[in-house]
């Protein structure tokens, strides 16, 4: 691995190692819980996974892991970050909330999150916020991002993308974007909608998906597509894309759909809390009240969205048209995974909380906790192309670790039940955060 991809990937250094001893390790593979094992932290990075009756003299500060466990650092592939909007129309400079920004980020560390990938942003949030994070100026997961996401003109997606409509012509486009914005993936959008209550708009013709996918590609650049149907989604696979941005929810998907998913493996992000959160807002606001909420949102930011915002939603078709199709998009994804589809964890969103109710609504989907786990932690490494150095407990990989105080294979809600979050190697003292909610306790009393 390049020196640049090891400071793309590394946080802060580690200023000491760590034995995490007697822990029951669920390492995200999709593998059994290995109870009563030893763990050992050097640097940045996970140097020993051994039995505890094994471990011999610990090294570096002891954590007692008896009767908890130990998981990967979750991952949300498809964030949102919050923080800037249009005072003057889309076409002029945006304003950005850096605060806002930063706390939105400080909950996803809060909630287990060490990674999140923004899929579409104006560069002055998501890149500017990567930059600080990359320095360790900030508290926040790893920070993947595309920066401006591309697309046709008037096509989805449009108000924060390139457009591009010739690939010769536009192609100075797409280089200033690679030069400048420096993408760690490409967001691509794919869709002429038309469906649920949403208008017919232009969509990207398929020979320049193609030019542009391959253009990236032969950058070193992977590529996500927004699709919503079966249609886009086989499209955009033959155009050769590395990942897919959401599931199928306009309908259910064909069995040579999923056996085309199983076949190829291409990753798709599971985002079925961004459709979900409409019906739940409007008929269940108390959701509001649960503590992880209570700490990533500010009172005034929750009693908008129970007043204000669940009245919108309450009036809106749409909000009723994705209560009717989420339970049809948890089916679709049940079967691509059965078949051996890769899913990965992703929002569309913008809060840790979000993530979890994703992991909620997997199981819901009739998916079992450790296959969530898996999606949530080393799929979403899959997804990055990045499997070989994070999304697992495994030896010489990132020490993105969270360290549980109840069984999540038990019950995904357990992944609420944090004792302490690890990233690279650095234990997150919460009463550092920036979070919305207010000032939080620190959960590791440890030295």
């Amino acid at each position: 691995m390049s020196a640049a991809a090891l400071f793309a990937l590394a946080a802060c250094p580690a200023e000491a190692a760590y034995t995490i001893a007697h822990v029951t390790v669920i390492d995200g593979t999709g593998a059994a819980a290995k109870p009563d094992m030893t763990v050992v932290v050097d640097g940045e990075r996970i140097a020993r996974i051994v039995p505890s009756a094994l471990a011999g003299a610990p090294s570096g500060k002891v954590i007692d892991g008896r009767g908890k466990y130990l998981i990967p650092g979750l991952m949300d592939v498809h964030i949102h970050l919050v923080g800037y909007r249009w005072d003057s129309g889309r076409d002029g400079p945006p304003q950005v909330d850096h605060a806002k920004a930063e706390a939105a980020l400080a909950s996803y560390i809060y909630d287990g999150f060490t990674t999140v990938v923004d899929v579409g942003n104006v560069p002055e949030n998501s890149i500017y916020e990567r930059t600080r994070e990359r320095a360790g100026e900030i508290q926040s997961p790893r920070i993947f991002a595309t920066g401006n996401l591309i697309t046709y003109p008037g096509s989805h997606g449009d108000a924060v993308a390139i457009r591009i409509s010739d690939f010769e012509k536009d192609k100075a486009l797409l280089d200033k974007h690679i030069a400048e914005q420096k993408p760690d993936i490409l967001k691509l959008t794919y869709d002429e909608e038309g469906w649920g209550t949403r208008p017919m708009i232009t969509v990207m013709p398929q020979a320049l998906l193609h030019q542009i996918i391959q253009y990236y590609n032969e950058h070193g650049i992977r590529t996500t597509v927004h699709i919503s149907n079966e249609r886009r989604a086989e499209e955009a696979i033959y155009a050769g894309t590395d990942t897919l941005a959401h599931p199928i929810i306009q309908g259910p998907v064909s069995d040579n759909f999923v056996r085309l998913m199983g076949a190829k493996k291409i990753p798709f992000a599971t985002t079925l809390t961004i459709g979900e959160n409409y019906d739940r807002l409007a008929e269940h606001p108390e959701f509001l009240d649960e503590p992880d909420y209570v700490a990533s949102f500010s009172p005034a930011e929750r009693e908008e969205l129970r007043t204000k915002t669940r009245a919108a939603y309450q009036a809106r078709v749409w909000t009723q048209w994705m209560k009717i199709m989420t339970p049809i998009c948890e089916e679709n994804i049940r079967k691509v995974v059965a078949a051996g589809g890769v899913a990965a964890l992703g929002t569309d969103q913008s809060s840790g909380p979000a993530g979890h109710r994703e992991m909620e609504l997997l199981v819901q989907a009739g998916l079992t906790p450790a296959q969530v786990i898996k999606i949530a932690t080393h799929n979403g490494a899959v997804f990055l192309g990045k499997a070989d150095d994070m999304g697992s407990v495994e030896e010489g990989k990132l020490a993105d670790l969270v360290l549980l105080n109840t069984d999540p294979l038990k019950d995904i809600d357990n992944t609420k039940d944090i004792s302490l979050v690890m990233k690279g190697g650095n234990i997150i003292d919460e009463s550092t955060l920036p979070m919305a909610g207010g000032p939080a306790k620190r959960r590791y009393q440890g030295s």
